[in-house]
């Protein structure tokens, strides 16, 4: 691949820069704290509603919500690459762009589900009128999803679900559910699983809150009793739901704020530089310097691999291996920038954006706090080394 941007997408960063340097509030990026990677820190966007629908909206006018895909569903017909630069921008801002519905829905729709699904979801889905929460994880359930044990019940046109969800990221904010459930229970595991659209707003849903360990209300719990669901929601065919499950989660490994990584490195160099102890600048530390050159390698390591993937998409080239690598070295890349952070900062690091002394506006304490879940969610780190060393390795499964 050409590492270089073409005339085209040159001037497409230059154009996503400048909308958001002009729809965006001003001091959005110094008050987000969003860690890159966690998903513990989304929460921010609620307490922000106002000023994100309004940015939001003004994505959708410039038909950016859904970039790369065909007009005749909603979207802008962009290039992969371009709605990566998109992408890119975007999270080093730390805007709020992309989400479970146009990141990780409408491409596994795209390619899953009947024309008339399509015709019905996508488009709404790039209006921005419908967003998701992504309903996998159950408390017996988490990295062996296969085992999930929530289950759906034919009842004429109707579905009938019966089971709880738990770590469902932004579920008291969305509209629908993503849902993998288990429709023929006398299946092999991965063979009796249904994916599924559910309407947050039926009867038998109840949403409760789960506080996490940087104090928001990010994730939840979500109990299912006697939902009724039509059987027009059923994404592709009824028990063929893990090989869709399975394309979805590698879009969601694709869904990177790589630019949040840049962005927040050089919020770290900049505080060496203008801080000194003992009457010395901590960027002129030896330790210090050798600390942050190593981030700057894993962080342009990182952003090779995400391009690639761009490029692999725009030549027909599916990024299943690659998928799990990007989201490997990010993932793990945000920890070691929060534990680097925390060495950085000394004390000052373990302090809260509410006291008046701490910098960056307490990110890297609830970011050191966060990591952690950037290397759960999505599949951990151990999953993702299983999948690169079967699928691109051809070594038997651990």
């Amino acid at each position: 691949m050409d590492f270089r941007f073409s005339e085209r997408e040159e001037a497409f960063r230059k154009e996503v820069d400048d909308f958001i340097v002009k729809e965006l509030p001003s001091d959005w990026t110094e008050k987000n704290t969003h860690w890159p990677g966690g998903y513990g820190t989304l929460a921010q966007y609620e307490e922000l509603s106002p000023q994100v629908e309004q940015f939001v909206r003004r994505v959708v006018e410039k038909g950016w919500v859904a970039a790369s895909w065909p007009k005749e569903y909603g979207g802008a017909g962009l290039s992969y690459m371009e709605q990566a630069i998109l992408q890119e921008r975007m999270s080093y801002y730390r805007a709020p762009s992309g989400d479970v519905a146009t990141l990780i829905v409408g491409p596994t729709l795209m390619l899953a589900a009947s024309e008339e699904m399509k015709s019905e979801w996508l488009p709404r889905i790039a209006r921005g009128e419908a967003r998701f929460w992504l309903a996998y994880s159950e408390p017996n359930a988490g990295s062996d999803l296969a085992s999930l044990q929530t289950r759906a019940v034919e009842d004429g046109d109707n579905l009938v679900v019966n089971g709880q969800k738990i770590w469902g990221t932004a579920a008291h904010v969305s509209c629908y559910a993503w849902m993998a459930v288990r429709t023929d229970v006398s299946a092999p595991l991965h063979k009796g699983i249904s994916l599924v659209i559910v309407d947050n707003r039926s009867p038998g849903i109840t949403v409760r809150p789960l506080t996490n360990i940087c104090g928001l209300h990010s994730f939840n719990e979500v109990f299912f009793d006697d939902v009724r669901v039509p059987k027009r929601n059923i994404v592709g065919e009824m028990n063929k739901g893990w090989y869709y499950l399975v394309t979805a989660l590698g879009f969601e490994r694709l869904a990177i704020p790589i630019g949040g990584f840049r962005r927040t490195f050089e919020e770290i160099v900049r505080y060496t530089a203008e801080t000194k102890d003992n009457g010395h600048v901590l960027s002129q530390r030896p330790l210090m310097r050798s600390m942050l050159a190593d981030l700057a390698i894993r962080i342009e390591m990182s952003y090779t691999f995400f391009w690639r993937a761009a490029w692999m998409l725009d030549n027909g080239i599916v990024p299943s291996i690659e998928a799990s690598v990007l989201k490997l070295v990010t993932t793990e890349l945000s920890q070691r920038m929060a534990s680097i952070g925390m060495r950085v900062m000394g004390h000052y690091g373990q302090l809260e954006g509410r006291s008046k002394w701490s910098s960056l506006q307490g990110r890297v304490c609830s970011g050191y706090l966060d990591c952690i879940s950037a290397l759960v969610g999505a599949g951990t780190s151990e999953i993702q080394r299983n999948i690169i060393a079967a699928r691109g390795l051809g070594l038997p499964l651990q």
